[in-house]
């Protein structure tokens, strides 16, 4: 578990920062409101929740690389007419994660799964991750990791607040698991990304409904698979006063940490995604 010590001087370190970098103007930042980009591991594609015209629900977009610069934004093949949001690649870049509202869940925001052909980028069909996952409540923000688990919110597996923080295997039938008090708390605790150590979290925490302020934080697992005391990112991260949320990584630049919030100074849109260096 880092000391107080190591602490300050990460933050520090992050105080010492310019300010966030908006990722890719014109492509993915834009007037509508953007959330939570997936890098594909070969870094040819980027996915990422977009909400805005001409499709009044949450959506997924997708930019890939197109010779010198990158293709116009499109919906993924599997966007439906319901609501579709945070994407997440696996590690190899076989399966993308997603949560949808779509028909034929268990009830509310559910997670899916669809599976990916990394050499022609073309999607299958969506799958639910059904009950060990879902429930009548909502499941966002799934985060494949390294050792076959996913890291996800929900609302509906019990916890200590409105949204917690849980973990789950993707293979076998086992219950999923609270992350722990250091992580959930009494208010709504999501948008959960691993750093490139495998080992420190990246979470949003707030009072998401009040839209108050919600900040990104950082907890760090220990040996015990126990994660020690929260705490929130100092700037450049945590730019906007009301909502910062969706942390990312992309494999090929695990030094930089993407987030999500609504800092008009810096960014085109309602809500951009930005880039700093990761804590």
């Amino acid at each position: 578990m880092p000391t107080p010590a190591f602490v300050v001087i990460i933050l520090a370190g992050l105080l010492a920062a310019g300010p966030p970098t908006p990722l890719l103007p014109g492509i993915v930042d834009s007037p509508d409101t953007e959330v939570r980009p997936a890098f594909s591991p070969d870094g040819r594609c980027v996915l990422w929740g977009s909400i805005g015209a001409p499709k009044t629900a949450w959506r997924i977009l997708q930019t890939c690389r197109d010779g010198a610069g990158w293709s116009r934004p499109e919906a993924v093949s599997f966007d439906g007419p319901d609501n579709d949001f945070d994407p997440a690649f696996s590690p190899d870049g076989r399966t993308v994660y997603f949560f949808s509202n779509r028909p034929g869940g268990q009830g509310g925001d559910d997670l899916y799964a669809v599976d990916r052909d990394p050499a022609t980028g073309a999607f299958g069909t969506p799958r639910n991750l059904g009950p060990d996952f879902n429930t009548s409540g909502d499941e966002w923000a799934p985060t494949p990791t390294a050792d076959g688990k996913l890291i996800f919110s929900s609302d509906g597996h019990g916890g200590l607040g409105k949204q917690d923080l849980f973990e789950g295997d993707l293979t076998g039938h086992a219950p999923v698991r609270g992350l722990g008090p250091e992580v959930n708390g009494p208010l709504d605790d999501f948008d959960a990304a691993l750093l490139a150590d495998g080992r420190t979290l990246v979470f949003a925490s707030g009072d998401l409904k009040a839209e108050t302020r919600v900040t990104l934080n950082s907890a760090r697992r220990g040996d015990d698979g126990r994660f020690g005391p929260r705490a929130v990112l100092a700037p450049p991260i945590n730019c906007s006063e009301a909502i910062n949320n969706g942390p990312a990584i992309d494999p090929r630049r695990p030094g930089v940490l993407f987030y999500s919030a609504y800092c008009p100074a810096l960014g085109p849109g309602r809500m951009d995604i930005f880039e700093v260096p990761a804590p």
